[in-house]
């Protein structure tokens, strides 16, 4: 599955186009996967990091309350950050505190996956065009949402861990700082 997803996004000539189509025909079958560990395995599997971004901004623009509309970019991300509540509650009940650290882990990857794809440029550029790509080594293009500063982050992130005291109540489990730690 996760070979002919990432062929099917390369066969356009618009690898961004065609990862959008396809993330919003997987998106419903993803907010139905019943348990925590087979939409991780999901995730983390996929071969497409343009795809999998594009899931996981799907997932978010899900939980926020007002969905943006930028282009995916740092900002967007902390966006997110700032926005989103705890993800949706999926088929399997678990508790709170493991639906924000679910929640930790999707940002995380979230961040990594679009650190391959926009500041490498390469993937958002046609099977064709790519070769020449790199072999000019060419140098990433920033956007303009990504120049964020550290005030910016750590302003972001104080936000989000009140955020999350306020709906725990209770001091952080170990996983969540470990998370938080690695996210900021």
């Amino acid at each position: 599955l996760q070979r002919m997803l990432s062929m099917a996004v390369e066969v356009d000539r618009s690898p961004t186009c065609s990862s959008r189509k396809i993330a919003d025909d997987v998106f419903p079958f993803v907010l139905n996967i019943p348990l925590r560990s087979q939409r991780e395995a999901l995730l983390n599997t996929m071969e497409s990091q343009l795809l999998r971004c594009r899931l996981l901004e799907l997932l978010f623009q899900h939980s926020c309350d007002v969905p943006t509309t930028s282009s995916m970019s740092l900002d967007k991300i902390l966006y997110f950050l700032s926005h989103s509540s705890v993800l949706p509650q999926f088929q399997d009940e678990t508790a709170t505190w493991q639906r924000w650290d679910e929640m930790l882990q999707y940002l995380s990857l979230l961040l990594l996956s679009y650190q391959t794809f926009p500041l490498a440029e390469h993937l958002r550029t046609s099977i064709s065009n790519r070769m020449d790509l790199i072999a000019q080594k060419a140098k990433p293009r920033l956007q303009e949402s990504d120049d964020i500063s550290q005030l910016d982050i750590q302003l972001k992130m104080n936000d989000f861990i009140s955020r999350m005291q306020e709906t725990l109540e209770q001091p952080f489990p170990p996983q969540i700082q470990e998370k938080l730690f690695m996210l900021q």
